[in-house]
């Protein structure tokens, strides 16, 4: 039976043989036709759960540079001058750039930690960090039961994304905040203009949206303009009793127009850089006809649910979506690796990314 850091190898071939100590050499093999197109570290969760240095930047740059990617975003940490120079060499040996993910500082006594880390992405050769600012981060209608205990929570996101910005800005430091199934776009939007600061922008995640029962397409729109950052990302949809399930798929697979997408972005931000963000696992449950899922979200109409479940039905898969926790380590370590492969490929050959 392989061990975990066999089955790594085994997995990822060349480059990622080279970081965790196998015996293939990076380079052994050809390597596949390189796109710009990032990937976000959380597109290895599985990955890093079976080894936890596989989050090691270093790492995680050579082996996305094994499989043709144009760049990583990754927490950085809170790391030496010598560590960040040898990786923003690396990057720029191999063409690639580097973004960064950092946890907003939760006060300010906190505030040293996140400014080191924001020293070190920079360092790195970073000009963008990832951000969230609904605190805990989690999913608004899984984490609060009403409007007000989420308006009181976001309240207090508000004052970490400005305590940040003030960091950021020293260091000439931008921060790009995802949209993580929290905030809906007026929100987001309110809250940018309220923290008033030309460092703080939108980490515009594709996909992430539809959970809140936003189409896709018009949030792409909305963003755009703000947007420093994007996680480029595909969402297939099935209804469920008491809505529909979510799952994050290949790009291409699924319901948003990825191609119009790229236009939009690229037609208000050209120098935003795009990281493929594809969680391999089972589909989130998305419960919007339950009182609980309503009682969260204030903000959504009638017309918003309509609009939403009939996009379900009409263009919602009919088979069942894959649930990755049916298939053995082996299996969702290749699948993780072949999702985002895939969407590489996709991102290189039909977008021209």
């Amino acid at each position: 039976m392989p061990n975990r850091r066999e089955l790594l190898v085994s997995m990822g071939g060349a480059a990622l043989a080279s970081t965790l100590g196998g015996r293939v050499p990076v380079g052994a093999e050809p390597g596949p036709r390189r796109s710009g197109v990032g990937v976000c570290i959380y597109s290895y969760h599985l990955h890093a759960r079976a080894d936890r240095s596989f989050f090691e930047p270093m790492s995680f740059l050579e082996y996305c540079h094994g499989i043709g990617a144009g760049g990583i975003q990754a927490q950085i940490g809170a790391r030496g001058k010598q560590y960040t120079d040898t990786l923003r060499g690396k990057a720029e040996e191999y063409g690639m750039f580097v973004e960064g993910i950092a946890a907003l500082p939760s006060g300010d006594g906190d505030v040293e930690r996140f400014e080191a880390e924001v020293v070190a992405a920079r360092s790195a050769g970073a000009e963008v960090i990832r951000v969230v600012a609904s605190p805990g981060g989690g999913r608004r209608y899984e984490t609060f039961d009403s409007c007000a205990g989420f308006e009181e929570a976001w309240k207090t996101g508000r004052e970490k994304l400005a305590r940040g910005a003030r960091v950021a800005e020293r260091h000439g430091m931008r921060l790009a905040v995802e949209n993580h199934k929290d905030a809906r776009v007026d929100q987001m939007l309110e809250t940018l203009a309220s923290v008033g600061s030309e460092s703080v922008g939108m980490c515009l995640d594709m996909g992430n949206s539809l959970a809140l029962l936003e189409d896709p397409g018009e949030v792409i729109e909305a963003y755009a303009p703000h947007t420093f950052s994007v996680h480029l990302k595909d969402v297939a949809v099935r209804e469920d009793d008491d809505g529909f399930l979510m799952a994050q798929v290949p790009l291409g697979d699924g319901v948003v127009d990825v191609p119009r997408a790229v236009k939009s972005i690229a037609a208000h931000q050209p120098e935003a850089r795009f990281s493929l963000e594809i969680m391999t696992r089972d589909p989130l449950r998305i419960p919007c006809l339950t009182e609980a899922y309503l009682a969260a979200m204030c903000g959504t109409s009638g017309e918003d649910l309509a609009r939403t479940l009939r996009m379900v039905r009409t263009r919602g898969r009919q088979d069942p979506l894959p649930q990755i926790s049916a298939l053995g380590p082996s299996e969702q370590l290749r699948l993780e690796d072949d999702n985002v492969k895939k969407s590489l490929a996709y991102a290189r050959d039909q977008l021209a990314l």
